[in-house]
């Protein structure tokens, strides 16, 4: 996890361009680099994972060309091997994973390069001698990117957060995953969204290769040079990515969950799996008082007002507070991404499998502006990085292509498919294999909520929120508690609502999905979830 600013123009008010980039300290504090040179200005925060050296520190250089990259390259090891019989005079100074990005350019082409790379990924390169400008954002759109225009030369710039760009840009917005910039052209290379062909693989070949596949997942997210640890939530999906990390390391890994301190959902079940794997596992408690004082900050670092997103991202910020002020920890996977493609509560109503289809495919196109925005800026807030194993491009890629009517509750329990690709196996009891889904935000603990509906409810009037929709007519609040997210995120970010597409919520449109809370909570088939 790292974070860059960086502007195409040279800019003449530096210190505003500092200033900039002194709000993304958080996502890298082991280092900063400033320079402004023929290629444009450069800020950039790092936070050391491969090669924990300075050599490692970025721009990386080579002749006229300089590049940063805030990411995880994790099949640098074949690119760098592959570098090196095609150009052997180049000598590699580090150890970094993202070195080989200024040679693959070279060799290969703005293109191909870009196509070449399998990892979490935002990246700007510049070649000064042919006048070349590149940036990209991986295909899930994990790692965070947005783009604006230099309000003085009307050239374009490139952040990690939109924070760092809105006091010298205007009209900035977030950059679209698996796309790159090239020149003045914005080019898809990569949507995951929309599968080349689905596959005919009956449901032992799909439960088959969703094991394989997750597996292969897992593992290459585990090189690091800095400590992991993995956030457990006693649910399906980050129960079995710690379940195969243990398997894949052969040790003793660290575990962490989080509750509140009135009736925590999930710390039983995540004591149970931790228990079961053998974790060094820590229980992080919270309060009504930690919640309601750490809202703003939670906001500032979201750049959202979406309600599911915020609801998520408390427990989550302050699980990772309490790993960062605790710990050496520097790296964190988590479970993020399984449920927009296995399915959710709601989809239980898709009315027919090209629904279901369709509305995966919407969900993968818009996950970065809600679950994986939560996953980088509740870690990143903390000086974590987000390793994310469910939005691996071969696992999404496979999971998309399969007949959806496989992928359809029709087995009488949720995500049966991926359940399925695990039992018989001694990666996870039966029990915790099959147990029901709950939405994170309510499974650290249903008080949760009740507290920020409550406060809400405490600072508006009913004439407070019949008055939003002239006060925002994009994305208007609907409740007291969307109205308290969104005047905190004007506070902030004041007419920058359109970072944000629409709210997280169920699809109105099918039969038993027409609720106006985002919980799962609301929805008549919850059952077990919160038990």
């Amino acid at each position: 996890m790292c974070g860059f600013v960086f502007n195409s123009a040279t800019m003449d008010k530096v210190e505003v361009f500092q200033q900039a980039s002194a709000s993304l300290t958080h996502r890298g504090p082991d280092n900063y680099q400033f320079s402004q040179d023929a290629c444009g200005t450069w800020g950039f925060h790092r936070l050391s994972i491969m090669d924990l050296s300075a050599a490692g520190n970025q721009p990386f250089k080579h002749g006229n060309t300089e590049a940063v990259c805030n990411g995880e390259i994790y099949n640098f090891h074949q690119i760098r091997n592959f570098l090196e019989k095609y150009n052997p005079d180049f000598k590699f100074t580090s150890g970094s994973d993202c070195e080989v990005l200024i040679p693959a350019y070279k060799a290969l082409g703005a293109d191909y390069m870009v196509r070449m790379l399998d990892g979490e990924f935002a990246l700007v390169l510049v070649d000064a001698d042919t006048n070349t400008l590149l940036a990209a954002r991986d295909p899930m759109g994990i790692r965070p990117l947005f783009y604006g225009y230099d309000k003085e030369t009307g050239k374009i710039a490139f952040c990690s957060e939109a924070k760092g760009l809105i006091p010298f840009c205007n009209d900035v917005n977030p950059f679209p995953p698996g796309h790159y910039y090239l020149n003045g052209e914005i080019i898809c290379y990569n949507d995951l969204s929309n599968p080349r062909q689905i596959s005919t693989d009956d449901f032992a070949q799909a439960t088959t290769k969703i094991r394989s596949l997750l597996e292969t997942a897992v593992e290459k997210r585990l090189e690091s040079d800095a400590p992991i640890g993995y956030l457990l939530s006693g649910g399906l999906d980050s129960s079995l990515v710690c379940a195969i990390a243990t398997k894949k390391l052969g040790k003793k890994i660290k575990t962490f969950a989080v509750g509140m301190d009135v009736n925590p959902i999930d710390l039983k079940y995540a004591k149970e799996v931790a228990e079961y794997l053998g974790t060094e596992h820590h229980e992080i408690i919270m309060t009504r008082d930690q919640v309601l004082e750490s809202l703003e900050k939670v906001i500032y670092h979201l750049e959202t007002w979406d309600i599911t997103t915020i609801r998520a991202s408390m427990g989550m910020y302050l699980i990772c507070k309490w790993i960062r002020e605790n710990t050496d920890l520097k790296v964190l996977l988590t479970g993020e991404c399984s449920d927009e493609l296995f399915g959710y509560k709601y989809t239980d109503y898709a009315p027919t499998p090209a629904a279901f289809q369709d509305e995966a495919a919407k969900r993968v196109r818009e996950l970065y502006m809600y679950d994986v925005l939560r996953a980088d800026r509740c870690l990143a807030a903390n000086s974590l990085e987000a390793r994310v194993p469910f939005a691996d491009t071969d696992f999404v890629q496979y999971v998309m292509s399969i007949n959806p009517a496989l992928k359809m509750n029709t087995y009488g329990k949720g995500k049966y498919l991926l359940r399925a690709a695990f039992e018989g196996t001694d990666y996870l009891p039966h029990d915790i294999l099959y147990r029901e889904k709950a939405a994170f935000s309510d499974a650290v603990g249903h008080s949760m909520v009740d507290d920020l509906k409550a406060y809400a409810e405490s600072k508006y009037s009913d004439a407070d929120l019949a008055a939003a929709k002239d006060k925002y007519p994009h994305g208007t609040p609907f409740t007291k508690e969307s109205l308290l997210y969104r005047d905190i995120f004007e506070k902030f970010f004041p007419g920058q609502g359109h970072l944000i597409k629409d709210f997280w919520m169920p699809n109105k449109e099918w039969v038993g999905a027409e609720v106006n809370d985002p919980s799962a909570r609301v929805l008549k088939n919850y059952g077990d979830s919160g038990k």
